[in-house]
């Protein structure tokens, strides 16, 4: 899989969600999608799922073999999430000096899982239909142009403070048990910023932060006067094709929202209300939701930010240092 583009994987893995997790099936839309492409085996399809389910990139994870863990060491691990259940991975790692692969296992064999602290409700029996209606869409304009995904800019939003980043569906906590977790703030004084970003093919677009809450003025004030700009390093051929994507935040959906991206892109724009449906709740097929935000947070939360300026360096410094990797 080392051979293959992050454009490669990535429809790989719409593939795999669109055959319903089986392999064979994926491997088979993949062919009649991508015809003039080399075909990876069934076995590539699993791995890029559980390559981004379990550690957060689509590319293979180099092998850090397996060490041996002592009672010590698994004490020490559990002991970590049991005093901070909202810790990660990746922090519990740097601390005690043990491989982030360590660390899953001992917690999948003491029966430790992430639950996702949750502000909406999941998905319903009504979801499926939109996002199979989409995803059915995307692989019908696949057929006609197997480049097509990279002509989308994909677009979000996310909150950061001082203790995390609060785009919710990417918190969780660790426990035996769901604890239907509450999300408390520890500190009065207020330290956060909303942050803008997009993904067109392999660009990177952003951050642009927003001064204030988000509405839908000040939404369509940065589409008018900042987006373009943003886009200057976007070869013109794909910027005269491109579609916007945005989800159904209430900003996005706002009349002087769709009525600006009608003039602007006509039928060329996914989002709620739009020629084309973005599905609810569908953060998983969104790479700024299911990559993005999560490994800038990892960045900027090293550890904690001192005021409102550290925190946007850190979050630039995220962007810039995502952009050399």
């Amino acid at each position: 899989m080392d051979r293959l583009s992050f454009n490669e994987l990535a429809d790989m893995h719409l593939m795999y969600g669109l055959a319903q997790g089986n392999a064979a099936e994926a491997r088979r839309l993949y062919i009649q999608s991508f015809p003039n492409r080399d075909v990876p085996g069934k076995e590539s399809f699993r791995n890029v799922d559980r390559n981004l389910r379990e550690f957060g990139t689509l590319k293979k994870r180099t092998s850090e073999g397996r060490p041996r863990v002592d009672g010590v060491t698994e004490e020490e691990v559990l002991e970590q999430f049991e005093r901070n259940p909202a810790t990660s991975v990746r922090t519990v790692s740097d601390e005690i000096g043990v491989p982030k692969s360590t660390i899953w296992n001992i917690l999948s064999r003491n029966s430790m899982y992430p639950y996702h602290v949750q502000r909406v409700q999941g998905l319903s029996v009504a979801d499926y239909g939109p996002r199979l209606q989409f995803c059915q869409w995307v692989v019908n304009r696949i057929d006609e142009n197997p480049n097509f995904c990279e002509n989308i800019l994909f677009t979000d939003e996310a909150g950061f403070d001082r203790n995390g980043i609060f785009n919710y569906h990417n918190l969780h906590v660790w426990a035996l048990e769901n604890p239907k977790a509450i999300d408390q703030r520890r500190h009065q004084q207020q330290l956060s910023c909303t942050v803008w970003a997009g993904i067109i093919g392999d660009e990177l677009i952003g951050p642009y932060f927003f001064e204030e809450r988000l509405n839908g003025q000040n939404y369509v004030g940065f589409l008018r006067e900042e987006l373009g700009p943003f886009l200057e390093n976007v070869p013109l051929i794909i910027r005269q094709n491109m579609w916007f994507m945005h989800d159904g935040a209430p900003a996005h959906f706002s009349r002087v929202a769709r009525d600006h991206l009608n003039r602007n892109y006509g039928q060329r724009w996914i989002g709620r209300g739009g020629p084309v449906a973005w599905p609810p709740r569908s953060p998983d097929i969104n790479p700024l939701d299911f990559y993005l935000w999560g490994h800038v947070k990892s960045i900027v939360y090293r550890n904690a930010p001192n005021n409102i300026a550290d925190l946007r360096q850190r979050i630039i410094h995220g962007f810039e240092e995502i952009r050399r990797d």
